[in-house]
């Protein structure tokens, strides 16, 4: 009957919107999610996930991994770069999202994806050639993973670095262990556990960046302590803005992974990198185990409500003896290197 080029025009219109998706589909699985390509002597890696911030997948990280190491021991490549792809990031971490995914079904990939990170992230650190991270944009987690343990960082006015790991119940990882208690005085610890960003200038004054210049002051002496209410109580008797503000921060992180930050942070000073990632290792699989990682993805990444139920939700609710099994040796499914 007469419905007909109405049911006609919409079957179009629902064809072509398929065309489309398809269409979309086709052109974002032709994109490779790295492109590896020679500049005279230079081997350029760029990260080509620029919708999502060039948020680092499995396959990414054994792409890096696979070429570094042929470049490393190629006579024709003297120096290898990493840039992203866009002009909003550098890295913005791993593939979160996909990990938590993974841990709540107990599929392998949770315990992979670590390892293989921490794998990439230590032939990072023991490149025998120049290693230069171009941290354009923002760098977070997983992007300072594979920038802060090579021998150059250059960053610019657009560089947002941070550690932000505590707000989604996990803690500073690759090798965050390594390089947050080896900056200066307490900016190390301040930086882990408050997930603060530090933006252009900054990011070199703080040592992160081996060039830049210019900063302000962080008053990081406040996280002088022997525990994390100690730091809180120092943070509510200053009374500064500064104090304020950190005090409001550290209220909202992750009980546990702020008391797992804190011991990772001390212990992590006196190790080697290699050391740091085998204890780091561990820490995935413990945070992996509990609740506050897929509530933290959850409320920050999924729902977007910003609002996490950590459990515990109170600091003193978190023994020592909880954050203690969290560094225990997983035998021989410790990472070994």
């Amino acid at each position: 009957g007469h419905e007909c080029p109405l049911s006609l025009s919409s079957r179009l219109r629902t064809l072509c919107r398929l065309q489309r998706i398809q269409a979309h589909m086709m052109s974002s699985q032709v994109e490779p999610e790295v492109l590896l390509e020679k500049m005279g002597r230079a081997g350029v890696i760029t990260m080509n996930r620029p919708k999502v911030l060039n948020a680092l997948t499995m396959n990414m990280i054994q792409q890096i991994y696979r070429q570094l190491k042929q470049w490393e021991n190629d006579s024709e490549t003297d120096i290898v770069i990493i840039r992203g792809a866009g002009d909003k990031a550098f890295c913005a971490g791993g593939d979160i999202r996909v990990i938590t995914e993974a841990g709540k079904v107990g599929d392998p990939l949770a315990q992979e994806f670590f390892r293989e990170e921490y794998i990439l992230n230590n032939a990072i650190g023991t490149c025998r050639k120049p290693y230069i991270a171009l941290i354009d944009g923002i760098t977070m987690g997983g992007g300072v993973g594979v920038s802060v343990h090579g021998r150059f960082r250059v960053a610019t006015e657009k560089t947002t670095f941070a550690m932000p790991e505590t707000a989604i119940g996990l803690f500073p990882d690759v090798g965050g262990g390594y390089f947050l208690p080896r900056l200066r005085g307490k900016l190390g610890l301040f930086l882990a556990m408050t997930g603060f960003r530090l933006k252009g200038r900054d990011v070199q004054r703080a040592g992160i960046a081996t060039h830049f210049v210019e900063s302000k002051k962080f008053k990081c002496e406040l996280f002088s302590s022997s525990s994390v209410e100690g730091i809180m109580q120092n943070l509510k008797a200053d009374g500064s803005e500064f104090a304020k503000k950190q005090a409001e921060t550290l209220s909202k992180m992750s009980p546990t992974s702020l008391k797992i930050t804190y011991k990772q942070q001390q212990a992590g000073a006196s190790l080697s990198l290699q050391d740091v990632l085998v204890m780091e290792y561990r820490l995935t699989q413990a945070c992996m185990k509990g609740c506050d990682f897929y509530e933290g993805v959850r409320a920050v990444l999924v729902d977007k409500d910003q609002n996490p139920v950590w459990n515990p939700s109170r600091l003193e609710e978190v023994s020592d003896q909880r954050v203690d099994q969290c560094f225990l040796s997983l035998g021989e499914k410790d990472l070994t290197l």
